[in-house]
């Protein structure tokens, strides 16, 4: 039924499944944010304290600087190893099974950390089988929205990952706000942790309901398959013939035909320079640089430990400082879901990047010059200046660094490259959430220098690497970066061989003015 059904977005049909596709993946985004938002509120309850942290002579229970960073960040490193195998089981069982088997993983992980009684060890080995399975679906999910969604969706579809993102954080802090009154209890961070398993039943059973990838079915020769998954995701079940569904698989096998030549991707081909796709080496570098620069940023030295930094600068209610963080992440997402599609992916990630470096600027400036602890507008100015640079990442590179790893690589070796790359988001991931107490605890707010520079890093690398994809499909966004003499900085203005603009061929614009001339016409008489 649902696969009869389409509207109108930009101009072309786009599958209310294509929609409901977006929708469900997203949810693997969900959970990743919620893991993230979860522990920087429980590490202040008092019940976990007691448990996991440390005895101290005085009788209290506090947090030594390696306990605390390997609790956090061990979860990144599961997520560094699911990511890396994400690419074996999405080319083995399909992205659907991939995503249903990186949900188990998630469940079993969770369910090691409810179990854990007083030993850290146990909870910080539950963290990592849980990362096992968010970072397998950070591989799958993008991929999977990138070769499923129509092209006039695409970016606003795999920005939504980010969204649901934000979102699961923002629900983490509302949960660990709304249990604070119990904190003394373990039933506080029980509860955190076990509504985490309900929210990822959604995604491990609803994605078995929407159509496989049909870039992944024509890669294995299934094309009656992949025509069928087309004709779904654009509202055209009955119709499989359909113009705009041959279009979409006539450049499929354009460029399976040229790839099918050299056989399948291998690991070291994605760090090969002699290989006939163009720009393997360069595109598996930038990928990693984007995301490993995007953890970087220094959003996660606020949603990891947010709640720590603000109790220590003397903030009144830092679970609640967390919660308005929280909101304001989701409110400029939606935003990012806009631009993405209105702007492309260069000056948006651009011009975030310099703007996040401003407000780090302020953030540890005022932090080092006049400490919060004795200065209470300099607490004030730093919660505004984190809720600015967090308002540009939320609408930049938030969504888009997921988007750009979802169209720059090419189908033969996608699934490693995009394993590759989201390694290096969760490697920047784990040292910001290893080195962060550490750090803190030497140089205390000055730490915010450092993601003043890495920002101003990441503004040069998206202005002199990164080419514009911006309704571009994926076998045209191959065919751009072959281009030798075609420069990052002017990528904007390409168009591919045969089209009059990024989005219509020549024989559809003919046919577009014969349909306008006949409406006109009509109008007439």
């Amino acid at each position: 039924m649902l696969g009869q059904k389409s509207i109108t977005i930009n101009g072309a049909e786009v599958g209310i499944e294509a929609i409901l596709l977006g929708a469900t993946t997203s949810i693997g985004g969900f959970l990743f944010g919620y893991d993230t938002g979860q522990i920087s509120g429980m590490l202040l309850f008092d019940d976990f304290k007691k448990r996991f942290a440390t005895h101290e002579d005085d009788g209290s229970y506090e947090w030594k600087p390696i306990l605390q960073s390997l609790l956090v960040s061990l979860m990144s490193i599961g997520c560094l190893f699911g990511a890396l195998s994400g690419a074996y089981t999405a080319d083995w069982w399909g992205r659907r099974r991939s995503m249903s088997f990186g949900v188990a993983v998630f469940i079993v992980g969770n369910i090691l950390q409810i179990t854990a009684i007083n030993s850290w060890i146990h909870m910080m080995m539950g963290r990592f089988v849980a990362g096992l399975g968010v970072g397998n679906l950070s591989v799958g999910v993008p991929m999977f929205q990138a070769e499923s969604s129509p092209r006039e969706i695409r970016g606003a579809v795999v920005a939504s990952y980010q969204l649901m993102i934000t979102i699961g954080i923002l629900v983490a802090n509302i949960v660990n706000y709304a249990v604070r009154g119990i904190e003394d209890s373990d039933a506080s961070w029980r509860i955190v942790i076990g509504i985490g398993i309900c929210l990822s039943l959604p995604l491990g059973i609803g994605i078995m309901c929407v159509p496989e990838s049909p870039r992944w079915l024509a890669s294995r020769g299934e094309w009656d398959g992949a025509r069928h998954s087309l004709a779904r995701l654009r509202g055209k079940k009955n119709d499989p013939t359909n113009a705009v569904i041959e279009d979409d698989l006539r450049e499929m096998k354009e460029i399976l035909q040229k790839e099918s030549q050299v056989g399948q991707g291998s690991w070291l081909e994605c760090f090969s320079m002699a290989t006939s796709t163009p720009k393997v080496l360069y595109r598996t570098l930038l990928g990693i640089g984007i995301h490993f620069l995007q953890q970087w940023s220094g959003i996660n030295y606020f949603f990891y430990y947010g709640a720590t930094v603000f109790e220590s600068a003397g903030v009144q209610d830092p679970i609640l400082t967390q919660l308005i963080l929280g909101a304001v992440n989701v409110v400029m997402t939606f935003y990012g879901l806009y631009v993405v599609e209105k702007y492309g992916r260069r000056w948006p990630l651009f011009i975030g990047a310099l703007w996040q470096a401003v407000w780090l600027l302020v953030f540890a400036s005022l932090g080092t010059a006049n400490p919060p602890e004795t200065h209470k507008s300099t607490g004030i100015m730093m919660i505004v200046s984190a809720c600015m640079f967090i308002a540009s990442f939320a609408g930049t590179w938030g969504p888009m660094a997921w988007v750009v790893i979802g169209e720059t690589f090419p189908l033969r070796t996608r699934a490693k490259q995009a394993s590759l790359a989201t390694a290096g988001n969760w490697l920047g991931n784990f040292m910001i959430g290893f080195l962060t107490p550490l750090a803190t605890s030497g140089i205390g707010y000055a730490f915010g220098f450092v993601f003043f520079g890495t920002n101003l890093a990441a503004a040069l690398l998206v202005y002199f690497f990164l080419y514009e994809s911006r309704t571009l499909s994926l076998e045209n966004v191959d065919l751009m970066y072959g281009q030798k003499e075609l420069k990052a900085w002017t990528s904007s203005k390409w168009v591919p061989p045969g089209y009059v603009n990024r989005r219509l061929r020549v024989g559809q614009a003919d046919l577009s003015k014969q349909d306008e001339g006949r409406g006109d016409h009509r109008e007439i008489a």
